[in-house]
């Protein structure tokens, strides 16, 4: 039961061979018994339990969708009513939402149960899950090793079989990259398809909400779900509904991938190349014409993402401050003592590191000299795109130049962390949707992501082609070694 799709689940409990109450049960049991990998950091045991009554009530009147007794777990960025809400940081640690996101709205409208909150870097500030306050997450194929950030713990949490499902946040990858160092398929859709309402900001212009699961035809019902438009967000696209599931026959002969000589280069480990290339040799094999492209800005994506992104970080954290909610230091001076203890004291050593660097970019003498200039950088970014897929209906490459690596092997060297980042922060900057899925595993078996990218709008196409990949392929069935059924 544990390692059934979200697809065959939703059709073992439509027809009654299950209940939602003992699939959730079973759920809270394997996330009891591997609590060491630190996936979660609240668990809802007694409301999740209740939740699945409730969608055991509505199936039975015949009145189920397709997530109806689903168990879902969510990053802990998203605000959930009644439930704490910490975004992996001391400075939150206590702090319970008073309302739910747009997103946790919908799942909780078509039925799905909420069985916890899963572990995160600081504020989404991270390419490890090492930054969290409640500890770093273990990669379930190596305990040894990260999971991927920022949204590990749910990349963990799926991947180990913890929950059919789960939801990230990407902001430069941080939904992508998990997804491919744990062994699971994550998606970032189009910016202000998915309304980032209830989504505590990092970077509000690079934001965004999506779902991550074993398999792309799990991620298209779960996109079904959480995207629409959403009054309450300024960036929330008006737009009719779309079913994502309508291209997951997706004919592949004559589709145009483009191959981009930039993502194939220096830096890339032999183990993760040999996997991609040997799925873009399978798309060949089905009739797709493969297309040389150059993204010729690709390699000024890193610095203008952690210009940009600090830069909206420091604006955004600047309402933490001890006054209004969250963590306030016990001991101070005066006002601005308060202030200044209460931020040291809250926020952890990355978060802090991108506060000062957001902070002097938008600074006065050299925001023309940053901050402008990344803003123009990002510009030619979305132009190579643009640009790029008048040749090609898709592209193709490696979602990380590495498989996972050891925790603590980058905690001292940030820029080493960062370029680690360098074929999933394009997309972000451009606001186009790019999905992660398995594709291999390298010498010492660990997962290799396959990354695809589409133009605006084209999450279906995406998923449809992922999707023919993994009707031939089984890496996204693996179970990990380290967390046996």
């Amino acid at each position: 039961m544990l390692n059934l799709s979200v697809t065959e689940l939703s059709a073992a409990l439509a027809a009654r061979k299950v209940s939602s109450v003992e699939l959730t049960r079973a759920f809270l049991g394997r996330i009891s018994r591997l609590r060491d990998l630190n996936a979660f950091i609240t668990v809802d045991e007694s409301g999740a339990v209740e939740r699945a009554r409730r969608a055991d009530d509505r199936l039975s009147r015949g009145d189920g969708a397709a997530l109806t007794g689903i168990p879902l777990a969510f990053k802990d960025i998203y605000c959930t009513k009644g439930l704490r809400t910490t975004c992996g940081s001391r400075m939150l640690e206590s702090f319970v939402s008073p309302y739910d996101a747009h997103v946790v709205e919908q799942f909780g409208a078509a039925g799905a149960v909420l069985l916890g909150k899963c572990n995160m870097d600081e504020f989404a500030m991270g390419s490890s899950n090492e930054s969290s306050h409640f500890g770093p997450v273990r990669n379930p194929w190596a305990r040894s090793r990260v999971p991927g950030g920022s949204s590990g713990g749910s990349a963990a949490a799926v991947a180990a079989r913890l929950a059919p499902a789960a939801t990230g946040t990407d902001t430069g990858g941080s939904v992508r990259q998990p997804a491919a160092f744990s062994g699971v398929c994550g998606l970032r859709p189009t910016y202000g398809l998915v309304s980032r309402y209830g989504l505590i900001a990092f970077a509000s212009s690079l934001d965004q909400a999506g779902p991550i699961a074993r398999s792309a035809a799990d991620l298209a019902l779960l996109l079904n779900a959480m995207a629409g438009f959403d009054a309450r967000d300024s960036t929330s696209v008006e737009r009719p509904k779309e079913n994502y599931t309508k291209k997951l026959g997706l004919e592949l002969a004559g589709l145009r991938i483009g191959i981009p000589k930039e993502y194939f280069g220096e830096g890339l480990e032999p183990g993760v190349r040999n996997a991609v290339e040997e799925a873009a040799a399978w798309f060949r094999s089905q009739g797709a014409r493969m297309v040389d492209l150059e993204l010729p800005h690709t390699g000024l994506a890193v610095p203008a993402y952690y210009v940009i992104a600090p830069a909206e970080a420091s604006s955004n954290l600047s309402r933490f401050d001890g006054v209004r909610y969250g963590h306030r230091a016990q001991e101070h001076a005066d006002l601005i003592d308060m202030y200044c203890r209460t931020r040291a004291e809250g926020f952890g050593a990355e978060v802090k590191r991108r506060i000062l660097v957001g902070t002097y970019v938008l600074s006065h003498g050299y925001y023309d000299a940053y901050y402008l200039q990344a803003q123009k950088v990002r510009r030619l970014i979305a132009d190579d795109f643009k640009q790029a897929f008048e040749k090609a209906d898709l592209i193709l490459g490696p979602t990380a130049p590495t498989t996972a690596f050891e925790i603590g092997a980058k905690s001292e060297d940030p820029v080493q962390m960062y370029l680690g980042d360098i074929f999933t922060v394009p997309a972000p900057l451009a606001g186009l949707p790019a999905l992660s899925v398995p594709c291999g595993f390298d010498a010492a078996g660990l997962p290799v992501g396959l990354q695809l990218t589409g133009a605006h709008f084209s999450e279906a196409m995406l998923l449809g082609a992922a999707h023919r990949y993994q009707q031939a392929s089984d890496w996204h069935l693996r179970v990990p070694r380290e967390t046996p059924l």
